[in-house]
């Protein structure tokens, strides 16, 4: 295990080239830029909704919030786009294994703030997004496969890699 078993790591902006390992970021489609990017829902299943966090959720650390599970869906991608506040979002590469403490550095954190829009790969760890800047919730549009609860695999990150991760928003 790290000398520390705290990893602290700082929320970035989004931007295409940081964000792109874990998924993309949309574009107008006038955007001559615009991809050929295509949403896969492996059960035919995409479900348009909305999805509330509250600070209440996670665990506050001395200067931040930890981030103790990640989760991920294999059948399917996901898009968030936060409504009504700035939110914090961790995220590693489908490929982490988390069995080892250096796992934990795959991790890395975005702040979204309201109107952006994410698009998680298939399999893409994620966590949150989670309120910040004084906001005690936020709400997303979420678009997720309905059967998202038969895909929704996790980790507890101490229990499998011995390290605490915290999540510091700028």
């Amino acid at each position: 295990m790290a000398d520390d078993p705290t990893l602290t790591i700082v929320a970035e902006p989004l931007s295409d080239d940081a964000w792109a390992p874990f998924g993309w970021l949309p574009r107008a489609d006038t955007d001559p830029s615009d991809g050929d990017h295509t949403l896969e829902f492996a059960w035919s299943d995409a479900h348009l909704n909305t999805i509330e966090h509250r600070t209440d959720e996670v665990e506050a650390t001395a200067s931040g919030v930890r981030c103790a599970v990640m989760y991920r869906h294999e059948t399917h991608t996901q898009v968030l786009t936060p409504l009504d506040a700035s939110s914090v979002l961790a995220v590693a590469p489908a490929a982490s294994r988390f069995d080892s403490p250096a796992d934990v550095t795959l991790i890395r954190a975005f702040v979204v703030d309201p109107g952006q829009t994410v698009v998680l790969h298939r399999g893409t760890w994620h966590w949150g997004p989670f309120p910040i800047r004084g906001a005690s919730s936020v709400r997303l549009l979420n678009v997720q496969g309905r059967r998202y609860v038969e895909d929704n695999r996790s980790v507890d990150l101490t229990a499998s890699t011995g390290r605490v991760v915290e999540i510091v928003s700028s």
